[in-house]
């Protein structure tokens, strides 16, 4: 009996004990829960702080929508009056080819003056001016190639188809047409041969000094600093080398090239292909005969040396890559190589390489030559002697340059 009792009050003790538990745990909650809250609402700030209302949201975005439609029908505008412009003009791209050509001439001019003032190399006082501040545009350059032996040569050529001093200062300024005598220095610089140049150039002002030491083996070297210095110095659409002892008929050789104006990359001249000599000892010679293939084999077509001309893009080819370009002994073979593989007009032109005895009945039927000359000397036989009578027979006239028009 107090067994059973004693039982009873244990249960009854039990369930208090768990009774009390639970009370207590419902208020513990209910203060977490408490606590929780106002933990939160000090920690993180209210939402409506940073969020945009939706009526704001959707005003912006009609705002953007706008200005997107407005940007469109501006971008189709200008488009539509830049396909309006271009079909107006049918030269908008040679134009276009224009300008890039003259930002590169302008680039490989900088390079070219940076280069020499980098290597200590000699440069004439022509090339030492502002020409990129005062730049302004010529024709053609006409570079007469000669040497130091050559003072007859030149003379006979001033008194022909050069104008002398202020006439062709005048040609350069009314015409723009440049032309000079061309000429590197002595390996032996400030010797006598350099000093009587530079007597010659004194008296008469017509001479462009190279930046190369002078020798017929080196004719290749010569010609490439030619076309590299004229193009720094001069912006001019074509770039002439020619002999000196050709006649040439300056007039008719502006209105000739004037034609070919809108084609950037253009290499005129009388073409040829001539045999690959392998022999030694034989005039024209060619030292690297093995690159043309079997012995008997032809080069490629290129321009007789006597004279040629390249457009301005060309030029500014040779400018920029010159220190990569392969130099063949023959230097109108070297020149031809240089353009293979570019997109080049060649133009065969046989005004420009006429002979001594038929360039005169030419003259009289009213087809003008370009240049004359000897095939069998390369040039005209005696040429000292004989340019005056050339310029009698085959000349066109003192009045032809002042009467031109490009």
């Amino acid at each position: 009996m107090s067994l059973k009792h004693h039982h009873r009050g244990g249960l009854e003790l039990s369930a208090s004990k768990s009774f009390v538990s639970k009370k207590w745990t419902f208020f513990l909650c209910i203060g977490f829960f408490c606590a929780g809250t106002l933990f939160s609402d000090r920690m993180w700030p209210e939402p409506e702080a940073n969020v945009v209302s939706r009526e704001a949201l959707d005003e912006r975005l009609h705002l953007v929508s706008e200005d997107c439609d407005s940007s469109k029908k501006s971008l189709k505008l200008e488009s539509k009056e830049s396909l309006g412009e271009a079909y107006k003009s049918p030269d908008a791209i040679q134009t276009l080819d224009k300008t890039i050509s003259t930002l590169e001439m302008e680039l490989a001019a900088a390079r070219a003056a940076q280069e020499s003032i980098m290597n200590g190399s000699p440069v004439s006082d022509d090339f030492k001016l502002p020409e990129t501040v005062t730049r302004r545009k010529y024709l053609m350059v006409v570079g007469v190639n000669t040497a130091f032996s050559s003072r007859k040569r030149r003379d006979s050529v001033r008194a022909t188809w050069m104008p002398p001093g202020e006439d062709r200062k005048k040609l350069e300024e009314e015409k723009g047409i440049v032309m000079r005598f061309v000429i590197g220095h002595s390996a032996t610089p400030g010797g006598i041969l350099d000093r009587a140049i530079q007597a010659e150039e004194s008296k008469h002002g017509d001479f462009l000094r190279l930046d190369h030491v002078e020798g017929y083996l080196e004719l290749s070297a010569k010609t490439k600093s030619y076309f590299t210095t004229a193009f720094a110095l001069w912006d001019a659409d074509f770039y002439v080398k020619v002999d000196d002892d050709v006649h040439v008929n300056i007039a008719t050789l502006g209105a000739e090239l004037a034609r070919y104006r809108m084609k950037p990359r253009v290499y005129i001249g009388c073409m040829k292909s001539g045999p690959v000599l392998a022999q030694k000892g034989v005039r024209y010679h060619e030292p690297e005969y093995w690159k043309f293939g079997e012995e008997g084999n032809k080069y490629f077509r290129h321009a007789t040396g006597q004279l040629y001309a390249i457009s301005r893009e060309l030029a500014s080819y040779i400018s920029i890559n010159q220190n990569v370009l392969h130099k063949y002994v023959n230097e109108d073979v070297s020149l031809g190589s240089w353009f293979l593989g570019l997109d080049v007009e060649h133009v065969d032109d046989r005004r420009l390489c006429c002979g001594t005895t038929d360039c005169e009945w030419k003259a009289q039927a009213g087809n003008m030559c370009v240049a004359s000359f000897d095939w069998s000397c390369s040039g005209i036989c005696r040429s000292a002697d004989r340019m005056k009578d050339v310029h009698r027979r085959c000349g066109e006239g003192p009045n032809a340059l002042l009467a031109a028009s490009f």
